[in-house]
């Protein structure tokens, strides 16, 4: 049986009206014109219409069914106050289509749009697309030439077809551009960094909310995010400038200036007004780089300025406002710094919406081979100089540089003067396995060094120093605090309870003991062993 084919189309006031008697069939009225195209037969025309032409409706009407006997025509009215109100006719679409009896089972639909950009046309094709119409499209178009009064062309669009993954294919284009933007052109393999990059452009080009990039030292936070911003202006999502800041570098009222601005007075030095780096970052993207190290006077300023967009300058009596979008980097465990005191809770519930941790060197060992083809194709554009290496030197630079032993402490910085310094020293253009040989004795020499000096930073004061001087300082910290609550609870459970109390609510049958116990193996730590203070390295 073969099954209907039902249209449904918008009356036009325009378009479908024309002449008076007779003269009406020398137009080209799209409506009409649908029901004259003898390889496309249409069972039932469904016809919706304001109830101010009615009078339109039904000599359109009459004419199609002269030219198609065989078509059922419905005409329905379709109330619409304002026919340029994309809310109304979007809303009053959308609930014809909710009401109506498909049955797709039995009948094809088609939806008509035609020529123009009438609002009633877009929200069709958003409505078909969207499945609410579970139809195709049929687009009209007038004939070309003199036949002003023929039917024209008119094609059938299936939304659902693939061949149509053209258009979809455009899109996924520009999202692969802005994919190889953010990895600075390096073909990465590392899976977890290329599923985290993925997700970051995501977030970049669908969200204005504050994205917190952690991660060790020298693991490419500032890097990423003026890639974030290019693929955002790219994408035209902001106007203004990125404006970067490293918050390590502010200290008392130079702080405050430096970010909010100030007026003239507002300090002994202060000779004329400073807008600060929040309003010069309106409508573009700010750059906190640490935002640990911003004071308790900082934060709360800055967290007023992202949730109102407005702050007071310093010496100021109004305040201003700015739009701007944040990224914040930081090699701290903010969290951490909240437990201590040293950083405000609200501010890092507003700033951890999306929260990206950037993996080190060390944890990225598939990686090594492709950012070393980035690092001399940049000393090309640097200097002037391609250099390379021979056979044996680049196998046996890749095989040190990957070795889970070698440390990388400043990461990919790190790695980057290693390479610049065997470019910089290359004879004729070429890295031989002696220029590797020296680098790599000299990066063993400086670990060693640093690994001899005693531990000043975080944890120095609670953690074997066989430990803490082969810790990056974010994880130095973080240790360190469990260290000191393992000290001060009576057994492994007691610290777990202290330590996971909030994730552990979430949990049906937590186990505190066994995840502490985890954690601490990590780093070649026991129970045990933190009962007493911790014993002098011999």
């Amino acid at each position: 049986m073969r099954r209907k084919t039902v249209m449904i189309g918008l009356l036009g006031s325009v378009l479908d009206a024309g002449p008076a008697g007779t003269a009406r069939w020398e137009k080209w009225r799209p409506t009409v014109a649908l029901c004259r195209h003898p390889d496309l037969l249409i069972d039932r025309f469904e016809l919706l219409h304001p109830s101010r032409i009615a009078s339109l409706a039904r000599i359109v009407e009459a004419d199609m069914r002269s030219v198609a006997p065989e078509t059922e025509v419905r005409a329905t009215p379709f109330e619409l106050k304002d026919p340029w109100d994309f809310e109304e006719v979007f809303a009053a679409l959308h609930d014809f289509a909710r009401a109506y009896p498909f049955d797709p089972e039995r009948e094809d639909y088609l939806v008509h749009i035609t020529t123009g950009t009438h609002v009633a046309q877009i929200c069709l094709f958003l409505l078909t697309e969207s499945r609410h119409f579970p139809a195709r499209l049929v687009q009209t178009a007038p004939p070309a030439g003199r036949s002003r009064g023929g039917p024209g062309t008119y094609r059938v669009i299936d939304l659902d077809l693939s061949r149509y993954d053209r258009i979809a294919s455009r899109f996924r284009v520009e999202r692969d551009e802005a994919l190889v933007s953010l990895k600075s052109g390096i073909a990465t393999r590392n899976a977890a960094f290329n599923a985290l990059i993925e997700r970051v452009e995501r977030v970049a080009v669908r969200s204005t909310a504050p994205i917190l990039l952690q991660g060790p030292t020298g693991a490419g936070k500032t890097v990423l995010a003026r890639r974030i911003y290019e693929v955002k202006k790219a994408r035209r999502l902001v106007e203004g400038p990125l404006v970067e800041v490293n918050c390590a570098t502010l200290r008392g009222d130079a702080a405050m200036s430096t970010l909010f601005g100030h007026v003239r007075g507002a300090f002994t030095g202060a000779l004329r007004d400073r807008p600060g780096l929040l309003l010069a970052a309106h409508k573009g993207l700010l750059l906190l780089d640490e935002i640990g190290e911003l004071g308790p006077d900082e934060q709360a300023m800055l967290l007023r300025a992202l949730e109102d967009r407005r702050f007071l300058p310093l010496g100021a009596d109004r305040d201003v406002g700015s739009e701007f979008q944040l990224i914040a980097g930081t090699n701290r465990d903010l969290a951490a710094a909240v437990a201590r005191g040293t950083f405000r809770e609200d501010l890092l519930a507003r700033i951890d919406l999306w929260t990206f941790h950037l993996p080190g060197l060390r944890e990225r060992p598939e990686d090594v081979e492709p950012n070393l083809g980035y690092e001399l194709d940049e000393f090309a554009r640097r200097t002037g100089q391609r250099v390379g290496f021979n056979a044996e030197a680049r196998a046996r630079f890749l095989a040190f540089a990957a070795d889970p032993g070698a440390p990388w402490p400043a990461n990919f910085r790190e790695f980057n003067a290693a390479v610049t310094r065997m470019a910089t020293l290359a004879a004729g253009g070429r890295i031989t396995a002696a220029v590797v040989d020296d680098e790599v004795a000299r990066l063993q020499a400086g670990w060693r060094r640093r690994a001899a000096v005693p531990p000043t930073g975080p944890g120095a004061d609670v953690l074997p120093s066989r430990i803490a001087a082969d810790l990056d300082r974010f994880d130095a910290m973080q240790l360190a605090e469990v260290v000191r609550v393992c000290r001060g609870c009576r057994s492994l459970s007691e610290a777990g309870r202290e330590l996971f109390a909030a994730s552990r609510r979430r949990k049906a049958s937590p186990n505190d003991a066994d995840r502490l116990r985890k954690y601490l193996a990590r780093f070649g730590l026991r129970w045990d062993e933190l009962r007493a203070p911790a014993p002098p390295d011999p």
